[in-house]
C-alpha cells in the first residue's frame, strides 16, 4: 500500500518526551527471539546513533540560534528513541552473541540492498564488502564457539551460512584504496541515496561497537580478533561513507536522515512479528515523521525549497532482513580474490606486485600472527576442524572445501 510520511501526521516534536519508564522497557528472550528480530533491532539502533551523530554535527556548523535550539529537540527525543531501542538487548546476552547479531545484519542486510541497488556501481561497493563481512561472522563464530561453547547457528538460524568469505586477511588495504565515486544527489535514485545512508548507519554503529569492545575480553586471542576486524569495519566506514555527494546541503542531508529513518521504520513494521516491538516500531514511525515535518519546515525558511519536491509521493518498496544464502554464494563463488584498486574491484591478479596494497600488507601482518587467521588455528587444535554452518553443500569455493586450506 502507497505511503507517503509527508501525508501522515505523526506526533509533534514537542508532544514526544517520554517518561524513564516508557524507556526502560522490558528485553527480548535471547533464547527465542527471531533472528531478525535482533538484526532489525540492531539495525535501527544504528539508525538512531547516525541521527545523534549528524545532528551534533549540524549543530557545530551553523550559528544560527533557532536552528540550533530545533536541532537540541530533534536530538534529545531521537536519544529517547535509541535509549528505548537499546533497553530491548538483554544483559544476559553476551558480546560475542551480540557481535553475531552484528554480523548477521551486516552480511543479510547488505546483500539485501544489493539484490535491489538500482546504480550498477553503488551494487558492486555492496557486494564487495558484503564477502568481507561474510567473513568476519565466520571468524567470530569460531571464536564463540571455542571460548562460550555456543554454535552460531543458534542465534542466525538456518538464515544466514556461517563459512569463510574472503579472508580478513586479505582485506588491509591501503586508505587510498577505500575511497569511492560518490552519487550526484541530483539524479541518483532515491533507492540508492536510502541505501547509502542505511549501509553507512550499519557499518558505522558496528565500527564503533568493536572500537568499544576490543578491550573487554579477558582472551588475548579475542581483544585481537576485535580490534583487527574493528580496523576493516573504519575501512567500510570510509568505503560506503564516500558514495554519499558532498555537495548536499545541511538541510537537505537533514531531511533524508529522517526520511531513511521513516523507511526503515515502515519497512521494518510491516515484517515484525513480535507484536510488543512491532508497537515500538509504530510509534518511533510517527515520531520521525514528526521529525520530517519540522525538517520541512526549516529547509522551506532557511533554503527556500520544499523538500517534497526532491523526494518520490511515496517510500519505495520497503527493506526486509531475509535468507540470502543463494545470492551469497553467488557473489562469493565470482568475487571471493576481488580487491580495491582506487575507486575499482580488481581480481586479485590485477593487483602488481609493487602496489601499496602488498606495503601496507607487510606492515600490519607481522610475524607475531594475524588474530583472524589465528582464532581459526586454535579452534582446529582444540575442535580438530573449523566451525561451518554450510547450509547449501560444500564451499563453493574448492581451495576452501579443506580445513587446512583456511589457515594457510
Amino acid at each position: 500500500m502507497a505511503f507517503n510520511p509527508f501525508d501522515e501526521k505523526g506526533i509533534p516534536l514537542e508532544q514526544q518526551l517520554r517518561s524513564w519508564s516508557e524507556l526502560n522497557v522490558k528485553p527480548y528472550d535471547k533464547n527465542s527471539v527471531h533472528p531478525y528480530t535482533r538484526c532489525r533491532i540492531i539495525t535501527l539502533n544504528g539508525a538512531e546513533f547516525e541521527s545523534q551523530w549528524f545532528l551534533h554535527q549540524f549543530a557545530r556548523h551553523t550559528g544560527d540560534l533557532e536552528t540550533r535550539r530545533k536541532l537540541a529537540l530533534a536530538r534529545r527525543m531521537e536519544q529517547q528513541q535509541q535509549k528505548a531501542i537499546s533497553a530491548l538487548v538483554p544483559g544476559d546476552e553476551t558480546t560475542l552473541e551480540h557481535t553475531i547479531g552484528y554480523e548477521q545484519v551486516a552480511v543479510d542486510l547488505t546483500a539485501f540492498l544489493a539484490r535491489t541497488e538500482p546504480d550498477e556501481y553503488a551494487k558492486s561497493v555492496l557486494d564487495f564488502a558484503l564477502l568481507e563481512d561474510f567473513d568476519h561472522l565466520y571468524r567470530y563464530a569460531n571464536l564463540m564457539e571455542m571460548t562460550e561453547g555456543t554454535p552460531a547457528e543458534k542465534l542466525v538460524g538456518d538464515y544466514t551460512e556461517v563459512t569463510i568469505g574472503r579472508p580478513t586477511i586479505a582485506e588491509h588495504r591501503h586508505p587510498f584504496d577505500e575511497i569511492r565515486h560518490h552519487f550526484d544527489s541530483r539524479s541518483a535514485d532515491i533507492l540508492t541515496k536510502l541505501h547509502a545512508n542505511i549501509i553507512v548507519a550499519a557499518e558505522q554503529q558496528t565500527m564503533n561497537f568493536y572500537m568499544n569492545q576490543a578491550n573487554r575480553s579477558q582472551e588475548h586471542l579475542a581483544r585481537g580478533l576485535y580490534s583487527e576486524i574493528a580496523m576493516i569495519e573504519e575501512q567500510h566506514v570510509t568505503h560506503y561513507e564516500s558514495l554519499i555527494d558532498p555537495s548536499m546541503s545541511w538541510f537537505e542531508r537533514l531531511v533524508m536522515h529522517d526520511y531513511t529513518e521513516c523507511y526503515l521504520y515502515h519497512s521494518f513494521m510491516e515484517q515484525e512479528d513480535d507484536p510488543r516491538i512491532k508497537k515500538m516500531w509504530e510509534h518511533h514511525l510517527d515520531m520521525e515523521i514528526g521529525h520530517l515535518h519540522a525538517d520541512r519546515e526549516m529547509m522551506k525558511q532557511q533554503e527556500r525549497r520544499d523538500p517534497v519536491e526532491m523526494l518520490p509521493k511515496e517510500l519505495p518498496r520497503p527493506v526486509f532482513f531475509q535468507s540470502n544464502i543463494d545470492y551469497v554464494r553467488d557473489i562469493l563463488a565470482r568475487q571471493a580474490d576481488y580487491n580495491a584498486k582506487g575507486t575499482e574491484f580488481v581480481p586479485a591478479d590485477d593487483i602488481p606486485e609493487d602496489y601499496r596494497y602488498y606495503d601496507y600488507q607487510q606492515a600490519v601482518n607481522d610475524h607475531e600472527g594475524v588474530p583472524s587467521q589465528d582464532v581459526i588455528t586454535r579452534h582446529i587444535e582444540r575442535r580438530r576442524r573449523d566451525y561451518r554452518q554450510e547450509l547449501r553443500g560444500e564451499h563453493p569455493i574448492e581451495r576452501f572445501r579443506e580445513v587446512e586450506a583456511v589457515v594457510r
